[in-house]
């Protein structure tokens, strides 16, 4: 079988790995030339597409940084050709049991909580996917559990992939630069549960209407959690409880309260259970839980003033969820928009006072005509601005509802820019 892989990145290059290993014919493409040239006896397409490219190819695997619209997979699928990505390619390939996670946001929380409740239940689970570790990286390994961080990009082609377990977070507008409509981002996710029988239990956000939404179509077992309240079919926090099939804790003994994060553990318990986790490890896991540096990580107080890093709130969804955990918010956001709509950000209750930054600057000082606003060219004059308008009780929040690509390398080093501006201008005095 001659195989086409497009691009040159970390998943193009696991599945040119693998596609070597099981002995296929290779061809790859990237629009960018360096990307491909220390590729070796492997033939190589750049530069601008050539529908000619396509000939002699049986299956084109893509990787999630060509959007759907472009036009080696435009033109792939007009001929007919099977368009895999790097879930399908791997999975036909793996038989270990996959815990699918997928979500507009908290994927990546959720995913490394289910490996490392599974570890600390004596089971081999890795995590992979959209996490880091290509998943084709995996094949040839033989691991208890594979735990798979699933973006919409990843399941937009598949054909058979079916998880064991399934997990879906919450469905929001996001990446609409790559689906170009809410609806086909929605389907994409909608995927992860495509093939799944009653056999697969789908763990989802029972407070989520998309998510709902999608469980009530599919054919899977519902498990509905919240970080809210629970239902009665379901798990998570019940009052002054947070409950999971045979765990039952204080609320008030959990290392963090934030609904999401409620949230987050009430996902990751249920599927890590379902995977084969014992009660205790999944309790251990979730007394010590931490979130992640640039998740809603505190940086201090001074004078009354609370700052906070949610340097990975890169959608409105996540932003939205970050402004509400807080009473009264100088909010810092902005940078590159993914086409999605960001007025709800600012027009939040508890915000006070809005900090503008990055491309998306203008369209939130036009948003937020009913709140003092103003607009950074810089990390350092954004958290200086903030500082000036906030008062004793305010927390200033750093929570972007945009990609970070304007104006740095990551969401980490925007957020690491964030907590040193701060400590430079407060700990500096």
């Amino acid at each position: 079988m001659r195989l086409l892989v497009l691009g040159g990145g970390v998943s193009g290059r696991g599945a040119l790995r693998l596609a070597a290993r099981l002995g296929h014919a290779l061809a790859v493409y990237d629009g960018n030339r360096e990307a491909i040239v220390d590729l070796v006896d492997i033939e190589r397409f750049h530069g601008a597409w050539r529908p000619e490219w396509l000939d002699n190819i049986d299956v084109v695997i893509t990787s999630p940084g060509i959007p759907e619209h472009a036009a080696p997979i435009v033109g792939a699928l007009q001929a007919g050709l099977p368009v895999w990505g790097e879930l399908e390619f791997a999975a036909r390939h793996l038989t270990a049991p996959i815990v699918a996670v997928t979500g507009t946001n908290g994927k990546t929380t959720v995913t490394s909580l289910i490996a490392g409740m599974l570890n600390a239940s004596g089971l081999e689970a890795v995590a992979a996917g959209n996490i880091g570790t290509a998943l084709t990286d995996i094949v040839g390994s033989s691991p208890d559990v594979i735990v798979v961080e699933a973006s919409s990009f990843q399941l937009r082609f598949i054909e058979q992939f079916t998880p064991s377990v399934a997990v879906l977070l919450n469905i929001a507008p996001d990446h609409l630069d790559w689906h170009q409509t809410f609806e086909a981002y929605r389907d994409a996710k909608a995927n992860l549960v495509r093939n799944a029988g009653p056999d697969v239990p789908l763990i989802y956000d029972a407070d989520d209407r998309e998510a709902a939404a999608v469980a009530g179509r599919a054919a899977t077992t519902p498990v509905p959690v919240s970080g809210r309240q629970r239902d009665a079919a379901g798990w998570g926090v019940d009052g002054e409880r947070f409950v999971l099939s045979g765990i039952d804790l204080p609320l008030d003994g959990l290392p963090v309260h934030d609904p999401a994060f409620l949230l987050d553990l009430a996902a990751a318990g249920s599927a890590a259970l379902a995977a084969g986790a014992v009660p205790a490890a999944v309790i251990k896991t979730i007394q010590s839980f931490e979130p992640a540096t640039h998740r809603r990580t505190a940086i201090g107080t001074w004078r009354g003033v609370t700052w906070v890093n949610d340097s990975k709130a890169t959608n409105p969804h996540s932003a939205l969820a970050a402004v509400a955990a807080y009473p009264s918010v100088v909010l810092i956001a902005g940078g590159r928009n993914k086409g999605l709509d960001l007025a709800p950000i600012v027009r939040h209750p508890h915000v006070r006072a809005v900090v503008a930054i990055g491309e998306a600057g203008p369209e939130l000082l036009a948003a937020a005509e009913h709140v003092l606003a103003s607009e950074a060219g810089s990390m350092n004059e954004a958290v200086a601005v903030a500082r000036s308008m906030a008062e004793s009780g305010d927390t200033v929040l750093l929570a972007p509802g945009c990609a970070s690509f304007d104006m740095f390398d990551s969401y980490g080093h925007r957020g690491d820019l964030f907590r040193q501006a701060v400590l430079n201008l407060e700990e500096g005095e």
